[in-house]
């Protein structure tokens, strides 16, 4: 994926990544990767935050774990301003915070 795909961002931004896998195998390992550099949010749903060069070597990195004849792996960017909330159960365990989650409803 040509390096220029991204939009350009200076600062820290959200972005949504998600993925639909077909082989056990890669879903494991994207899963591990994903895991330690971004917040799981649901089973194939995380949040990234990150300024351009890091989503770039993230997303980089990850293409490498996936087959993109068979596999589906997006990244969206999240609005600076507007509505975050989650409806349902939490994301992290009753207790712990952290600040750039969405709020319940």
């Amino acid at each position: 994926m040509p390096a220029d795909h991204f939009l350009k961002r200076q600062a820290m931004s959200d972005f949504i990544i998600c993925y639909d896998i077909t082989d056990p195998r890669r879903l494991g390992r994207l899963y591990r990767y994903l895991i330690k550099r971004a917040v799981p949010l649901q089973y194939s749903v995380f949040l990234f935050k990150g300024d351009d060069r890091q989503l770039e070597r993230c997303i980089q990195d990850a293409i490498e774990l996936i087959d993109e004849k068979q596999d589906d792996l997006r990244v969206y960017p999240l609005p600076g301003r507007g509505l975050k909330a989650r409806i349902g159960r939490p994301t992290l365990p009753e207790g712990i915070q952290w600040s750039g989650l969405p709020a319940k409803w």
